[in-house]
């Protein structure tokens, strides 16, 4: 009894560690409100009468999207891969009963078979999470502080104590993108009386305090808001992940790091959806599954069944299994190659990754397992 209570403890433990940054981002977006909509637009210190109450206005429009977008990010679960990409229990056993590598690719080439996957390890083995006992789908990783497997995991970010992935990166792309807009907005806005409080053109009073500390605290955010955004930018422009950004994802072929990347317009969208009304709003509209994605790849892969492009594992099995969307080619790779030329696609394996190995062989993002 003693080794599950200490374990039951330290897991709480590292519960309460886990949302310190959480609270901390908390703690620091409420003194915010406080020191700009208190102390300086509704105390004397503005003297802005009317631009005052449209300082008020633009504030609280982005204060509300930044807490909307943050919750969002927060709150929203990770997903994990459909109950098709586990393991049954008679696999289980038969894959733990081989000692030989060799077998155990065998059995997990079988299972991925008929599974929409095309990525496999740098080694080019069936990807397969040992600790969740699935065939992984593609872009998908296991999280050591979550333990489980997330769909198209980008990282685990401490700073919203989550992962990052297919269900929630639409959320952290806003959430950057409106704190980043907050932060500019109060440096900006907030710069005149920085100023004044240098010069002694402030009265001696309290709010002075929080206007330096204010205009000090936004602009720091800005500069370190700036660089992560736009390197998320960069990743949604090449449809890659954080992981995949440091290491390509491998396919049968070898690795491409532009495997998933279908031009500009179609990463975008895939990401925040087809309907732009939604863009804006930390409301989900990504495209897909998150287990399948379309790819940019026009080799055949011959231990996969072969699917015509535009169909779906489903439409072959008439109706039988799960309904993975069509994975078509680029459309620059489409054009050149409908002249004459009669081309499937197939389904990749997944890859394996052995216990205890990392997928990357520098550090990647915390919380991954490949």
């Amino acid at each position: 009894m003693a080794p599950s209570g200490s374990g039951g403890l330290r897991r709480r433990c590292q519960t309460v560690i886990y949302w310190i940054p959480v609270v901390f981002i908390s703690i620091i977006v409420g003194w915010s409100y406080y020191a700009y909509v208190l102390q300086l637009c509704v105390g004397d210190t503005s003297g802005q009468g009317h631009s005052g109450f449209v300082y008020l206005l633009a504030y609280h429009f982005f204060f509300f999207m930044f807490v909307w977008a943050y919750w969002q990010t927060v709150f929203t679960k990770p997903v994990t891969p459909l109950k098709e990409f586990h393991l049954s229990h008679a696999d289980r056993e038969a894959l733990e009963r081989e000692d030989r590598t060799e077998s155990q690719q065998e059995i997990l080439r079988r299972i991925a078979k008929d599974l929409p996957v095309y990525t496999r390890t740098m080694s080019g083995a069936i990807r397969y999470c040992d600790r969740c006992h699935l065939v992984k789908p593609d872009r998908c990783h296991h999280c050591s502080v979550c333990d489980k497997c997330i769909l198209k995991m980008d990282h685990h970010c401490p700073w919203v104590n989550n992962c990052v992935g297919f269900s929630n990166y639409k959320f952290f792309m806003l959430f950057l993108a409106y704190s980043l807009l907050y932060c500019l907005f109060v440096a900006a806005t907030d710069v005149q009386y920085f100023i004044k409080f240098w010069t002694s053109g402030l009265p001696d009073t309290q709010a002075k305090f929080h206007i330096m500390f204010l205009f000090f605290a936004a602009s720091m955010f800005s500069v370190s808001l700036s660089s992560l955004f736009a390197y998320h930018c960069w990743l949604v422009c090449k449809n890659r992940s954080t992981l995949e950004a440091f290491r390509a994802p491998s396919f049968r072929h070898g690795a491409d790091k532009n495997g998933f990347s279908l031009g500009f317009t179609k990463n975008f969208r895939q990401v925040f959806g087809d309907e732009k009304k939604f863009w804006p709003l930390p409301i989900f509209s990504s495209l897909g599954d998150g287990c399948s994605f379309p790819t940019c790849l026009v080799t055949q892969d011959p231990e996969q069944s072969h699917t015509p492009t535009g169909h779906t594992l489903a439409n072959e099995s008439a109706g039988e299994g799960p309904q993975f969307p069509a994975k078509p080619l680029r459309e620059s790779q489409s054009r050149l190659l409908a002249a004459g030329h009669s081309w499937t696609e197939s389904n990749g394996a997944d890859d394996k990754d052995t216990k205890g190995e990392s997928l990357y062989s520098i550090a990647p993002p915390a919380g991954s397992q490949g």
